[in-house]
């Protein structure tokens, strides 16, 4: 007879390098399933778990596999982020994921732990949603804008060239014209000048920025993160937050001064980035988040899909993020408050 698998919460030193190998191997894994975003988002104050599906429940196959990772029989994965709420209550976020075989018996465990937790909703964005199959009834799209609905890619093993050839006319015109009227970009450690522009860019396209510590935070406690800054006579006018992680480089949170907005720094920005990642070993550069081929005009994300447009690259569509929801009137009841206090 068959042995069921086996899930538990993966907290060891062996369980964990078992796990960062399974990541970044998967053809699945990504860097929000990762041991990096783990780290980060503790840093930000909440807890992370990570569940393991096993093959099998042998106690000496699991023992054997706390000392030899290089034979890891890891079937599903999901690394969950809690955020707790008034009350006690939270809710459990997997971001693109669960990952793996019989990802379905994983949801179930996590499920089942999450209404011991006073969670009210859980979500999850897997690249496979065929694990969400048998939890149809009790899942949904979900309303928020967490995870990008489509993303472009722009491949770095071309050469530089070939990136810039395959980009709209647009862009590299304004790469020259940022260049041409003296814009530089340096490696910059400035959070404050960074913040100042996130809070002039927030106010002028109307949508809310993070804390300063937030970023902070990103920087500091997301391995290989880095920042760029766009300068001209010295002075910023535009910015650039990223990270590589496992030969990908992602564009996180940008900003500019609208009133030099002539000087076109954010293309420059975004050139010097992907060069940047090029030379870190990265074969791709996610621009991350763009709306999905289709949306109206006023998708949260259709203005920045426009610049984006300009560079390029590949359009990948994900499916839609799911919501579960397990407390619906208290999640309710926690949205009217949010709405009503901000």
């Amino acid at each position: 007879m068959k042995e069921k698998p086996e899930i538990r919460i993966l907290t060891s030193a062996a369980d964990l390098q078992m796990y960062d190998e399974w990541i970044k191997t998967h053809p699945q894994g990504n860097l929000w399933q990762s041991l990096e975003w783990k780290k980060y988002q503790e840093a930000l104050g909440r807890e992370v778990r990570i569940y393991g599906c096993f093959d099998g429940a042998c106690p000496e196959r699991s023992r054997r596999a706390q000392h030899d990772t290089t034979h890891s029989a890891i079937l599903a994965s999901a690394l969950v982020v809690i955020d707790k709420t008034t009350g006690g209550f939270s809710t459990w976020d997997i971001p693109r994921g669960p990952i793996g075989q019989q990802t379905d018996r994983l949801l179930a465990q996590v499920i089942h732990d999450a209404k011991k937790d006073k969670c009210m909703a859980i979500y999850c964005s897997p690249l496979d949603t065929s694990s969400l199959e048998e939890l149809q009834a009790s899942t949904r799209d979900s309303e928020r804008c967490e995870q990008s609905p489509a993303t472009r890619i722009i491949d770095l093993t071309k050469s530089e060239e070939e990136i810039l050839a395959q980009m709209h006319q647009k862009g590299r015109y304004n790469i020259k014209v940022a260049t041409k009227n003296g814009v530089t970009v340096e490696h910059s450690t400035d959070m404050n000048a960074m913040y100042t522009l996130l809070k002039g860019t927030g106010n002028r396209d109307g949508f809310g920025i993070h804390a300063k510590s937030h970023y902070v935070r990103f920087v500091e406690h997301l391995d290989n993160s880095f920042m760029l800054m766009a300068l001209h006579d010295k002075k910023p006018i535009a910015g650039l937050i990223g990270v590589t992680w496992n030969g990908m480089g992602f564009y996180y949170y940008g900003a500019s001064d609208h009133t030099q907005r002539n000087l076109m720094a954010p293309y420059l920005l975004q050139w010097e980035a992907m060069n940047y990642c090029k030379e870190q070993g990265c074969t791709q550069y996610d621009l991350l988040g763009i709306a999905p081929t289709g949306a109206s005009a006023d998708h949260p994300w259709s203005g920045i899909s426009e610049f984006k447009s300009k560079f390029g690259g590949t359009v990948i569509t994900y499916p839609p993020e799911q919501e579960i929801i397990l407390k619906p009137m208290m999640r309710t009841m926690l949205k009217v408050k949010r709405k009503i206090l901000g």
